[in-house]
């Protein structure tokens, strides 16, 4: 159960409009100005935005794969360790926090199908 970082950046380009910018330490990702996610190379760790149930549910039921990063505007941010989460799962997580910051019609033509393995 790994997910390599060529499979995530596969994931984020299936999806519309997402801006990367790099830091010095991470890159993180946007959609039309609203941030969803970030990536730390160093600690192959992926922070992805959430509705607070699920972040509570994942970090409960998985705290050696999943912790909480903070809370903020209603929503609860997630570390997601990729050694430890399958590829199938990380895209539900990316495509929901993708979703959670993108506007409507945008989601509406952007299906989790499109992004999903086929």
């Amino acid at each position: 159960m790994t997910v390599q970082v060529r499979e995530l950046e596969q994931l984020l380009g299936r999806l519309a409009e997402v801006e990367r910018s790099e830091a010095r330490d991470y890159s993180s990702f946007s959609v039309r100005g609203k941030r969803f996610g970030y990536f730390w190379p160093r600690t192959r760790t992926v922070g992805l935005k959430q509705e607070i149930a699920e972040q509570l549910a994942l970090v409960s039921e998985r705290p050696d794969v999943f912790e909480v990063q903070f809370t903020a505007g209603g929503f609860g941010w997630v570390v997601v360790y990729l050694d430890g989460i399958e590829a199938d799962e990380l895209a539900e997580l990316v495509y929901e926090a993708w979703r959670l910051s993108a506007p409507e019609d945008l989601v509406a033509a952007v299906p989790f199908t499109r992004i999903a393995r086929a």
